[in-house]
């Protein structure tokens, strides 16, 4: 039943994408100017979970590759590497200059200088949800060096500019504005379709089947493609000759609950105490959470840092907010009351 596995998979980029022309074209005239040996302006991708702003980004560099053998792309998800320390090491490591690093003992300014020592081809640095790191001042070692271009993927600008200091803001505000929004029924279901063509056998699933996974998913491309491959997957090892409604039923909620866990999993220590804090006493407001958090650490964030976290987790459809700014309330989302598979 499954033809080619790697179409199924979320991270998988297509040789040609989807609803996303726009966009294409304006990160590629944005990174334009590396082709020729010249500096190119930091973008700043944004648009919610599932709108496919890493796929976008990973397709422009890599069709970039593909046309100037001299430019390299690296890529870094900021939510594993959060610390200025383990992005810039990212970022060398790709690179092959980590050797004599020690991740221990080497201060932050010599991985930067070497940064600035690196002689090779251009490179495209992609900084995937880089709201997350916990200094962005990362963003303003590599602002200043032309020999890296720089792709910023996040939910929100408003908090990654709340984040970052007013010399690196007005640069920020300055650089090219890529913005995506959610997709349309319609859109998903043309997504899901090619994958279907190029991973899955002929007539394994129908078009309203298609549909259907499109209408669940809500417009979040990341939970339409997982509910096919775990449909796909389920199907293909309980020897179906196609998915039948019950096996998609089962994988509207089994793709869920990975995508869930995935983010769970993802949260960085500090945000985990916060989440923690929410199961245990929510529905509870920024101000008590952070209470309770000052109580847990020992070195506390801000109340800034906890609403931006809280507002993350918001995002990934790990907690839900009730109420105004100022009687806030944050709790577990229920998962039941997700958009059901019709």
């Amino acid at each position: 039943m499954i033809r080619d596995a790697r179409v199924l998979r979320a991270g998988f980029v297509p040789r040609e994408v989807e609803h996303r022309d726009a966009e294409v074209n304006h990160l590629s005239s944005v990174l334009e100017p590396i082709t020729n040996g010249e500096p190119a302006d930091t973008a700043i991708v944004t648009g919610p979970s599932g709108a496919g702003k890493t796929c976008i980004s990973k397709f422009v560099t890599e069709r970039l590759r593909e046309e100037v053998l001299d430019v390299e792309t690296t890529y870094v998800n900021c939510w594993r590497n959060y610390t200025r320390f383990r992005t810039l090491y990212q970022i060398l490591d790709d690179l092959g200059a980590t050797i004599d690093i020690h991740r221990q003992s080497t201060p932050h300014d010599e991985l930067v200088d070497r940064l600035q020592q690196h002689d090779g081809p251009r490179t495209v640095v992609i900084l995937d949800e880089v709201d997350q790191l916990e200094d962005p001042s990362v963003i303003y070692d590599l602002h200043s060096l032309p020999q890296f271009a720089i792709i910023c993927i996040a939910n929100k600008e408003e908090e990654l500019f709340s984040r970052v200091d007013d010399r690196l803001v007005s640069r920020l505000r300055s650089s090219e504005h890529v913005r995506m929004d959610k997709y349309h029924d319609e859109q998903l279901y043309d997504i899901l379709s090619a994958r279907a063509k190029w991973g899955l056998d002929e007539d394994v699933i129908t078009d309203d089947q298609l549909y259907r996974i499109a209408d669940a998913a809500a417009g979040d491309a990341r939970l339409a493609i997982g509910i096919l491959r775990t449909a796909a997957g389920k199907a293909d090892r309980e020897n179906h000759e196609r998915i039948t409604d019950d096996i998609l039923l089962d994988a509207a909620e089994d793709a869920r609950a990975q995508i869930k866990q995935k983010s769970l999993d993802s949260l960085t220590p500090h945000q985990r105490v916060v989440y923690d804090i929410v199961r245990e006493h929510g529905p509870v407001g920024p101000s008590e959470i952070h209470e309770h958090y000052s109580e847990d650490v020992d070195d506390p964030r801000t109340k800034r840092t906890i609403r931006t976290y809280l507002s993350k987790m918001e995002q990934y459809n790990l907690l839900e907010a009730e109420g105004t700014s100022r009687d806030r309330e944050y709790s577990l989302v229920d998962s039941a009351a997700a958009s059901p598979m019709q």
